[in-house]
């Protein structure tokens, strides 16, 4: 099915990249009638990167060079952004950091020069670190009170235990408590090199002028990381049950998937929202409309080294099992090939994802991210006519071979999180998950092991 024309991809907006002389990658896309500008320092240092005794340092690190500069103190920091009218910030992920900045076009320079300074002259003072430990420990201790958070992050660390994709992005507390200020200067030195840099904008700006600007505030950043190798990721199968009181058990099965640049994620990404990417999904069908579930869902999320397709959703905690099994049918039956696609749900799918793609496509900060996240992954700029093609020449057969190929059911994980007395209800799970004879694909592989924890 060929994309429909839009006025917003016929635009004149126009991508250009320049290597500073030091490194640095420089990546802009000039998007008229707008008065904005979006821009980030995306650095290829994320929890992934983290060694096995610094789990949390890169997201530590991320907190500590908004507390001040050698010219600026934090609260000038936050002033100075505050003053511009626009908003200064940063995230950590698990393949990169991404610290970004919005404001008008008058004040790109600003921003700039602010970010520059943040990266560039960090003082990392011991009080802060101190202080950014505790505010760490809270951000740790209220995601795991968000029961369906919890169980996103007990999976990864469940289903890929022992790889770098499996640690916590903010750390555990114990872990952090020994960090100490000389550490967070070696991991910063050691991965903040201009070769792993990559400065990205959106908006209102001509990238000469701004590839002059970020020259001003970057030339002086030297060195060469060190490399860092990328490890295939080896998932286990198995269930994980966190006991905690509550009126919901919360649920989180990943299917592991290819990982972001494998030339069949269009496919994949198709699939999820056929299985549970809105109301007319399998999943909000089979759970919602029986009553077993107010919310349930499916994404593809994907990483440098792998990916998994993530089946999420709630229930009452005596209707989990039906739930899963509703869940796990519906799954199975779209992998394998036993209850393939229609074309009408094939084309539904394919509208939402162009839709939403040109609907997001009118934020600047969005078509930042995207130039960053593609510079990362691919190392070029995939435009937007690319992606809606690419969305539009998948078919059944191709979603099909794809899973068939990508999507390793034999080795999913299940972690559910609620007032669950017992695993040994979800052992018959992980039969279905890894042994089930409706699963058509390859010999199975060993099943893992069951877990029973309990919060108090």
């Amino acid at each position: 099915m060929a994309p429909q024309s839009s006025p917003a991809l016929q635009s004149s907006s126009r991508v250009e990249r320049t290597v500073l002389e030091n490194g640095v990658q420089i990546c802009t896309e000039y998007v008229p009638g707008v008065r904005s500008i979006s821009m980030s320092v995306m650095v290829a240092c994320g929890s992934r990167h983290d060694g096995p005794r610094e789990g949390g340092l890169a997201h530590l690190c991320e907190h500590l060079l908004f507390q001040g500069t050698t010219g600026r103190s934090a609260v000038q920091i936050a002033r100075q952004m505050d003053g511009a009218g626009g908003d200064i910030g940063a995230f950590t992920a698990r393949d990169y950091t991404c610290y970004y900045a919005s404001v008008l076009d008058d004040y790109c320079f600003h921003a700039l020069d602010l970010l520059g300074d943040v990266l560039l002259n960090p003082v990392l003072p011991e009080e802060a670190l101190e202080r950014e430990k505790r505010v760490i420990g809270n951000e740790i201790e209220q995601m795991r009170d968000v029961p369906q958070y919890r169980a996103n992050h007990l999976l990864k660390g469940r289903i890929w235990p022992g790889h770098p994709l499996g640690q916590s992005i903010a750390g555990e507390p114990e872990a952090l408590a020994r960090v100490t200020r000389e550490d967070v200067i070696y991991y910063f030195h050691r991965n903040y090199t201009p070769d792993r840099m990559t400065i990205c904008a959106s908006g209102n700006l001509d990238h000469q002028d701004f590839s002059a600007q970020a020259r001003d505030a970057f030339w002086r950043l030297l060195g060469q990381g060190l490399p860092h190798a990328f490890v295939p990721v080896a998932p286990e199968a198995g269930v994980h049950v966190e006991s905690r009181a509550g009126g919901q058990a919360y649920f989180c099965l990943g299917i592991p998937a290819p990982c972001y640049s494998d030339p069949r994620r269009y496919d994949v990404h198709l699939l999820a929202r056929i299985l549970g990417g809105g109301v007319s999904s399998r999943l909000f069908r089979a759970l919602r409309e029986s009553g077993l579930a107010y919310d349930v869902s499916a994404e593809y999320e994907a990483y440098r080294e792998g990916g998994l397709l993530v089946i999420e959703g709630s229930s009452a905690a005596a209707d989990l099992h039906k739930a899963l099994s509703l869940a796990l049918e519906c799954a199975a039956g779209l992998i394998t090939g036993q209850s393939p696609p229609d074309e009408e749900e094939l084309g539904r799918a394919q509208t939402q994802i162009r839709a939403q793609h040109i609907i997001a496509s009118q934020d600047v900060y969005t078509r930042m991210c995207r130039l960053g996240s593609q510079q990362l992954y691919f190392g070029r700029s995939i435009g937007d006519q690319e992606v809606l093609e690419a969305v539009g020449q998948s078919t059944v057969s191709s979603i099909l071979e794809s899973a068939a190929s990508t999507l390793d059911f034999r080795r999913s994980f299940l972690t559910a999180v609620g007032p669950l007395e017992s695993a040994a209800p979800m052992e018959d799970l992980v039969d279905r998950m890894c042994w089930s004879a409706r699963v058509q694909q390859v010999p199975p592989a060993p099943a893992g092991n069951v877990f029973l924890a309990t919060v108090s």
